[in-house]
């Protein structure tokens, strides 16, 4: 008699996120505004805060709101959508306020996205269908444009490297000034000098030299 495996009881994923203590909480959806599922509330905001790359409540109270809006379908806030949103966030790991709401509209473009793709593929006539593929076409052009913008915003913040003494063996060439290195582009102040060392000029003998030599 073929029997059907019994499924282990938990998962690893199950196992992580139970022992793993400072996980971001879920977001509660209440009738009329929403609450972070926590059972200590301090902690709980903490860890939100943390996660969406804010250090203050007033700004985390502020993207979260925003975050719950975009993830509506419909008239109504989309719990599933919002804790997507919220772990994508975290993923990126925004270091400050500009970061955040960047991170912020990047998810909330995708999310968008993808509900257009949705509408794209269920659409029954043609008005709606070209409706659905101009709006996905808009969106998933303006992604790679977050990207973009967010790498070069996280480049000006590098630090620059200035090295200043080269050591050159016989024969090399060394570079007068400094070197600037930043996002790997390297900058020379000057041009290359040869350190070659030159053959030393035979002196001409003088006239009183040359009559002494030939006495």
């Amino acid at each position: 008699m073929n029997t059907v495996p019994i499924p282990a009881a938990t998962t690893a994923i199950a196992e992580t996120a139970r022992s793993d203590v400072n996980a971001v909480p879920r977001i509660k959806l209440l009738p009329h505004g929403f609450a972070i599922d926590h059972p200590d509330p301090d902690a709980g905001e903490r860890l939100m805060a943390d996660a969406l790359g804010v250090t203050d409540r007033e700004a985390m109270d502020g993207i979260l709101r925003q975050l719950v809006r975009a993830s509506a379908s419909g008239d109504r806030p989309d719990e599933v959508s919002l804790s997507f949103m919220i772990s994508m966030v975290r993923s990126i790991k925004p270091r400050d306020s500009i970061e955040a709401m960047l991170v912020a509209q990047m998810v909330s473009v995708h999310v968008i996205a993808m509900r257009c793709a949705q509408h794209l593929a269920t659409a029954y006539d043609v008005t709606n269908h070209d409706s659905a593929a101009r709006a996905l076409g808009r969106l998933t052009r303006t992604f790679p444009a977050q990207i973009d913008a967010l790498n070069r915003y996280r480049s000006q913040s590098e630090p620059a490297i200035t090295v200043q003494n080269v050591s050159v063996a016989d024969g090399g060439n060394a570079i007068v000034g400094n070197v600037t290195q930043h996002a790997s582009v390297i900058v020379k102040d000057r041009r290359p000098a040869s350190i070659a060392p030159k053959a030393a000029r035979r002196r001409r003998p003088s006239a009183d030299a040359r009559r002494e030599a030939e006495a």
